[in-house]
């Protein structure tokens, strides 16, 4: 039995204002990079931080959604979250039986 809160998907306009962005997606796909570069790139487990993108992320790569998946599948009943926040864009994803569903889509900050 679960012990965390099932959001309802976000039913809103997602806001997609980058051009060079990806779209942004009613579940996310297991080969999105956790990654925005200038803002907040995180997992949370249970409201803690497992993964935050390094603010100084010269050469480096972001992992990709499929590494948390993995990580999740191991340990499934927690509230599993993505949340990225960027300049004129921001969504969150929450972990729903295999599947990252958008739970929210705002319009980041800036």
């Amino acid at each position: 039995m679960s012990t965390w809160e099932k959001l309802p998907p976000f039913e809103g306009v997602t806001h997609q204002e980058c051009l060079h962005a990806p779209p942004v997606t009613k579940t996310a796909p297991m080969d999105l990079c956790i990654g925005v570069g200038f803002g907040i790139a995180q997992i949370t487990k249970d409201s803690e931080v497992i993964y935050s993108e390094p603010s100084d992320d010269e050469g480096y790569t972001s992992p990709l959604l499929q590494v948390f998946e993995d990580m999740a599948k191991l340990d499934p009943d927690h509230d599993w979250r993505c949340l990225l926040y960027a300049p004129l864009r921001g969504e969150e994803y929450q972990r729903q039986g295999g599947r990252w569903v958008l739970v929210d889509s705002n319009m980041g900050f800036a």
